[in-house]
């Protein structure tokens, strides 16, 4: 979804419930997205956007490996400025810089913006639910599917060391 910056006028410009065309490829490309309500306003060069967008995410549970459908509603906020002449990467950015986006030729790419705002939301461990015991360590099952009566087997004595420092750092915490 391109916004060209002539279209903004000095009031603002507010879009209600507008579908994002998809800029996905590979995996993402089975992302959807539901409406998205966004507000752009001018603020000289730059351009301030805020708004919600509803996002449904595939995705692999990083306990038990089952598939699942993450559903994502959030608030957005952003601000776009125009891309500093020269190479990218003769381009010094400071810490205030990591919350700015560029545009090119006086176009705005919200596609861009709510797929990188997607991507911010997208936990990078995954889990189905809060409580997934995940998979046994001895056979492998799926402990949401059955509950595994296997024995735990006993900790390698070559990893004993490592044990007891875990313990300790457990303990100089508390």
């Amino acid at each position: 979804m391109m916004i060209r910056l002539e279209d903004i006028p000095d009031e603002g410009l507010k879009i209600e419930r507008a579908e994002i065309p998809s800029v996905f490829t590979g995996e993402e490309a089975n992302w959807g997205f539901g409406p998205v309500s966004v507000f752009l306003r001018k603020e000289g060069a730059e351009v301030v956007v805020t708004g919600t967008f509803h996002a449904r995410v595939p995705l692999t549970c990083g306990r038990c490996l089952e598939p699942f459908i993450l559903a994502l509603d959030d608030q957005v906020a952003g601000r776009f400025t125009p891309r500093p002449p020269g190479r990218a990467e003769e381009v010094a950015l400071s810490t205030d810089d990591l919350d700015v986006a560029f545009y090119d030729v006086d176009e705005i790419d919200l596609g861009a913006f709510f797929r990188a705002e997607t991507l911010l939301d997208v936990p990078m461990k995954p889990l189905c639910r809060e409580g997934c015991p995940g998979l046994c360590p001895v056979c492998g099952g799926n402990r949401n599917l059955n509950p595994c009566a296997c024995e735990t087997r006993p900790l390698d004595s070559r990893l004993a060391p490592f044990r007891a420092l875990a313990d300790r750092l457990i303990h100089q915490e508390k």
